[in-house]
């Protein structure tokens, strides 16, 4: 039995489909054969952690880090004290130049996937030091299912698609009644420049700093709830994103 915490009961259909016990005989396959990451306990973590009725956000990534320590389960996330991989460390920039979020040392994002942010990859498994290479598994239908769902949900859900193979999903994620998803951010390698246009996405921005502020103005009117700064936050007086306590009442939603 999968378990998917509450989303068992939303892809009830879908898990007992025959790609997808093909797929899982792959995956685990691969465990057995040698080093895959995420660790197999961990291999579906961003749905134990975020539930349907608590997502507010989804980002989307491609495959699980494929180094030693770093995936576990949650795209982008690597574990406290492991040193933070480029493409994290972008995300991390964006909200400092958007949102004034101070730069934080810990890559650890399960905080925020508690608050509601789904961190979802495309593929959910990988061999050890070989990028992408659980692409052919199936994991993309599944996936597919999973944005489905996603869009479907009753609250509003924005969707912001890093890189090119998350992009392939704005078809199905802009099926949604809200605002469009937004364009996959540049890779870490041109961080400075700004990013080519997507044709298949008709809001994408001339750069990634302008892509932020449409995402924070659509979600400050779905959410009186803050995600997304160091770990948790609250809203203060003095400081609109202190890194103290729990969520509060605050009024942005910034990522």
């Amino acid at each position: 039995m999968i378990d998917l915490g509450g989303w068992n009961d939303l892809l009830a259909d879908e898990l007992a489909k025959p790609y997808f016990a093909a797929l899982m005989e792959r995956v685990e396959a691969a465990y057995a054969r040698g080093a895959v990451f995420p660790p197999r306990g961990e291999l579906f973590a961003a749905f134990r952690l975020t539930p349907p009725e608590r997502v507010r956000a989804v980002i989307l990534g491609q495959d699980p880090y494929h180094e030693p320590g770093q995936a576990h389960g949650l795209a982008f996330s690597v574990r406290e004290g492991v040193k933070l991989p480029p493409s994290l460390r972008n995300i991390f920039r964006e909200l400092a130049e958007d949102c004034g979020v101070p730069p934080r040392e810990s890559g650890d994002l399960t905080g925020w996937a508690e608050q509601g942010v789904f961190l979802l990859n495309t593929v959910l498994s990988v061999d050890a030091g070989k990028a992408n290479s659980h692409a052919n598994y199936g994991w993309q239908t599944f996936t597919d299912a999973v944005v489905a769902r996603l869009r479907a949900l009753p609250q509003p859900v924005a969707f912001v698609l890093w890189g090119a193979q998350a992009q392939k999903k704005a078809a199905i994620a802009a099926d949604s009644p809200y605002p469009p998803p937004l364009p996959p951010a540049p890779p870490p390698a041109s961080s400075s420049k700004p990013p080519t246009p997507a044709p298949s996405a008709p809001t994408a921005a001339s750069s990634a700093a302008s892509r932020f502020p449409r995402s924070t103005r659509f979600c400050r009117k779905i959410t009186n709830r803050s995600l997304i700064g160091r770990s948790k936050l609250h809203r203060t007086q003095a400081s609109p994103w202190s890194p103290r306590g729990g969520l509060g009442a605050a009024q942005n939603f910034c990522f």
